[in-house]
């Protein structure tokens, strides 16, 4: 492995210095000759010192991923047991383990590598090449470290089908990793009962990052007439039933999402009370108000409306616009909950946003909480990728 290595520019690297998990293109001066796409290589500085162990991948910008600052790491089979081991016993710790995120890519030391445990599923999306060539190992020792908690696997779906694996020179690839099984799987997370759907859901096929803020939402509910937005697969919605809610209506412009939606409805026998409705919720919105309706709880979990930095404003002007107008809706005194899973709109930037779109309509914030993401997903200082989730919850006063 020593004759696998990268060098970088002298005054470069400042942010994987500074705790980063990437090299860039542009930071690196040579590449050795040895090292192929996705080989694990010595990262030295300019002047030879020794940084530490990375994946290397000419095909992309972000060139090297770290995977060990110690300079006298060896990657091999104890290396990686020791990184899941050390994900698997921090999610024991902090989070309702029966659903959660297990690895979180640059988070848990594993660049770009995602496993989701639904009940008794793991859902696997690889990113990287060099994760990808480890993914199996990988998720053997996951399996067996469960098996010794006493939790047995009965399958493992592969999701690697994003569009950003093409950036790394790899195909989009779906499918079973070891036996075929049924990828319907039943999960309870705060006491609410889904279908997940691994093979077609969306991303893994379920959003676990939102487990806590739902609970959170859902002591509000109680009577409480309430419009979830970009419903999904119906979690808030659900989550607002089974506390007492009132009347539901759960949208999303998915027809796949809103039948899921439905059919989670049913599992909790709250069908009654969870309306589901197909529509598009910028159009949704001006013609609620237009008919006068009004609602004690509005939810507004958007799917993020940027992926990249130059489409900043255009999201901006997006969330500005769905949050003033859900404001609108907002009986005197109700409240509404809103989000954003863009990292490239940041947190000062999205408070900025619904500070305007309240002024605009004349409206009074209170703030009850702010939320990140659950801790299953956890946010590494330097790494700012990880940072993505802002969740707030206000109360909506008319100025009097």
């Amino acid at each position: 492995m020593e004759d696998k290595y990268i060098i970088l520019k002298k005054g470069e690297g400042r942010s994987m210095k500074a705790g980063g998990p990437w090299i860039y293109d542009n930071e690196i001066a040579e590449i050795s000759d040895s090292a192929d796409n996705g080989d694990i290589v010595s990262v030295r500085d300019y002047n030879g010192y020794p940084l530490g162990w990375g994946f290397v991948n000419r095909n992309s910008k972000l060139t090297v991923r770290m995977l060990s600052r110690d300079k006298n790491a060896v990657i091999d089979h104890d290396f990686w047991r020791m990184r899941v081991q050390n994900a698997w016993e921090y999610r024991k710790k902090v989070t309702d383990t029966s659903s959660c995120r297990v690895i979180f890519g640059e988070a848990d030391f594993l660049p770009g590598l995602v496993v989701d445990k639904f009940s008794d599923v793991l859902c696997v999306q690889s990113l990287a090449l060099g994760i990808d060539r480890h993914k199996t190992e990988i998720v053997d020792i996951l399996k067996e470290l469960m098996l010794a908690d006493g939790i047995k696997i009965r399958g493992v779906y592969e999701r690697s089908d994003a569009k950003v694996r093409t950036l790394e020179g790899m195909e989009r690839i779906k499918g079973f990793i070891g036996e075929e099984f049924d990828t319907k799987v039943e999960i309870i997370e705060n006491g609410v009962r889904y279908y997940v759907d691994v093979q077609d859901g969306q991303k893994t096929g379920f959003f676990l990052d939102q487990k806590y803020n739902r609970a959170a939402i859902g002591r509000l509910c109680e009577g409480a007439e309430v419009l979830d937005c970009f419903t999904h697969t119906g979690s808030f919605a659900l989550n607002a039933a089974v506390n007492g809610a009132k009347h539901v209506i759960a949208v999303d412009a998915s027809e796949l999402a809103t039948a899921q939606a439905a059919e989670n409805a049913a599992l909790n026998g709250v069908s009654d009370r969870v309306e589901v409705l197909t529509a598009d919720v910028f159009e949704l919105l001006p013609e609620y108000e237009r008919q006068g309706k009004k609602f004690d709880v509005v939810i507004l979990d958007p799917p993020a409306f940027t992926k990249s930095a130059n489409s900043v404003k255009k999201a901006v002007r997006g969330y500005r616009e769905i949050n003033l107008r859900a404001m609108k809706l907002v009986r005197d005194g109700g409240f509404l909950a809103t989000c954003s899973c863009s990292h490239f709109v940041d947190y000062e930037l999205f408070t900025k946003t619904i500070h305007q779109a309240a002024n605009n309509v004349h409206k009074r914030l209170r703030q009850i909480e702010y939320r990140t993401q659950a801790p299953d997903h956890p946010i590494l200082w330097a790494a700012d990728d990880s940072y993505y989730l802002k969740f707030y919850i206000f109360q909506v006063c008319d100025e009097h």
